[in-house]
């Protein structure tokens, strides 16, 4: 009697446990490994495919390699390779994508993931492209439901990124070089906290697929609530080499750090934070705050003369109005001397022989900011331009023959370039887009330079917001995008190239508790 009755009790307790239930326990507690694999703390074959997968990170080079089986990433069931982390709230992920090899099955998919479990059947939304370069924003809205997808129209992007605002996901994309296009998924009942990462399937349960995963940044995004010039969020200090396009991460804080600004000599990247200037001695990466006397509210306008002996600083603290004013004084730091005596002026740089230093000011009329070169020995100031709205950025190229600037004189924030005495102001880009500060590389060749997209006004240019930067000959010419990030005001509004032209110094930006 009592084996009979344990045994009914077993049959129930095994039809109220579902299967999805008994696949969520043994993938919990068997196949979920907590590991340090660069920011990700969990790898998992999802679905227990038929061959295990693996996952690494190499810290010299930021590559994530994950190798993966797996059936399928489809209907009511998945299997891959996944490697996550923990988080919750908003999220930007964005990543630089590459299959190894030719691949078996033109199927095979890569990308970035959300779920709500690590087991086959949980709740998903993902930036999915297969091997035959079919993009699509997946997702299953519910544990074992059906996947469903968003399809875009972009063949093969290698430049992929998932984020999150509230409710609604959006998958970017773009081949390399190209502006980012989006599909999305406006309302989604996926929890709060999930597994956020990067998989691969092979869409074949007897093959390992290989794949790549560089430059990857995960951004936690500014709170909507948040004040501009009031509320901060951290930063990273990152270098970009042009040739390979790989991106690297040497410093970081919880607080704003803005517009590195790369010594002559190769040794340091000048930076403001709080008010201060700061050397980042890229040998160790120590930093160490400058010593500007009485100026103590230092904003991102700070340049180096050519020959690295003459820091440049536009500050706030004399004006009674708060206004910016130009100061310049040793490199090393030292006794600021006031260059100009009205405001606002904001410096943007010198020319080779010293001689003169370009800023914007305002002066005739608050509501036009024209450009000005100020002779260093008299303070004589000449105005270079005069057109209605905002001309900024004004940079000396190395021979000293032009001047790079930005203009929203057409009504969007152009590049131009003039010669230098302000005669032959020549527009350089012709796009939607809404181009900052171009800096010209040390040989004269190339210029790089902060887009916004145009749903920004074309005379701001905030912080926190999802920008390119871009390249171009400095000729004039079709612009390629070398940088997909979240940041904006304070990433590189001053000179930012290596001395041997081969990288850019820039600041990305999230919360960084």
């Amino acid at each position: 009697m009592t084996h009979h009755f344990t045994n009914r009790l077993v049959n129930l307790l095994l039809l109220v446990i579902s299967s999805s239930t008994l696949n969520f326990m043994l993938n919990s507690c068997e196949n979920k490994k907590e590991v340090h694999i660069g920011q990700f703390n969990f790898q998992s074959d999802i679905g227990f495919p038929k061959l295990e997968g693996s996952a690494s990170f190499d810290s010299i080079s930021g590559e994530y390699h994950l190798a993966g089986a797996g059936e399928n990433i489809w209907f009511d069931k998945d299997e891959f390779q996944f490697i996550s982390q923990k988080i919750t709230g908003d999220f930007i992920l964005t990543a630089r994508i590459k299959f190894i090899g030719e691949g078996e099955n033109e199927h095979r998919k890569i990308g970035i993931m959300v779920r709500e479990e690590l087991f086959g059947g949980a709740a998903h939304v993902s930036a999915v492209v297969h091997g035959d370069g079919l993009a699509a924003l997946q997702f299953r809205p519910h544990t074992n439901s059906n996947t469903e997808e968003v399809r875009s129209e972009l063949s093969a992007p290698n430049i992929i990124r998932l984020e999150r605002q509230g409710q609604k996901f959006t998958f970017s994309m773009a081949v390399e070089g190209e502006a980012m296009q989006s599909i999305g998924l406006d309302e989604s009942d996926l929890s709060q906290e999930l597994y956020l990462g990067l998989f691969v399937c092979s869409h074949d349960k007897g093959v390992l697929e290989e794949a790549v995963f560089d430059n990857v940044r995960l951004s936690i995004p500014a709170p909507n609530d948040f004040v501009p010039y009031k509320d901060y969020i951290g930063s990273h200090i990152e270098i970009l080499d042009l040739e390979s396009g790989k991106r690297n991460i040497i410093f970081s804080s919880p607080k704003s750090l803005q517009a590195p600004n790369w010594s002559p000599d190769g040794q340091l990247l000048y930076y403001n934070c709080e008010g201060k200037i700061y050397a980042l001695n890229l040998a160790d990466y120590s930093s160490k705050e400058i010593d500007t006397g009485l100026a103590q509210n230092n904003n991102n306008d700070h340049v180096l003369s050519f020959d690295g002996q003459l820091l440049g600083i536009s500050d706030h603290t004399e004006d009674p109005n708060d206004a910016s004013l130009i100061y310049t004084l040793p490199a090393a730091g030292g006794t600021p001397e006031r260059l100009t005596n009205e405001g606002p002026s904001y410096l943007h740089g010198f020319s080779p022989d010293k001689q003169f230093a370009v800023f914007t000011g305002g002066r005739n009329n608050a509501a036009q900011l024209d450009l000005y070169k100020i002779e260093l020995q008299t303070k004589e100031e000449i105005q270079l331009t005069d057109t209605p709205g905002l001309d900024d950025g004004s940079e000396y190229s190395a021979d000293g023959q032009f001047i790079y600037f930005c203009s929203t004189r057409t009504g969007t924030m152009q590049v131009y370039r003039m010669n230098a005495d302000g005669s032959e102001q020549t527009q350089l880009t012709f796009d939607e887009f809404n181009d900052w500060f171009p800096h010209v590389s040390p040989d004269g060749s190339q210029l790089v330079f902060i887009s916004y997209p145009q749903e920004i006004a074309a005379d701001d240019h905030p912080f926190y917001k999802r920008v390119a930067i871009r390249t171009m000959p400095a000729k004039g010419g079709t612009p390629t995008v070398i940088a997909y990030l979240y940041g904006g005001q304070g990433s590189m509004n001053v000179f930012n190239w290596s001395p041997d032209g081969k990288k850019i110094a820039f600041v990305s930006n999230t919360v960084i508790e």
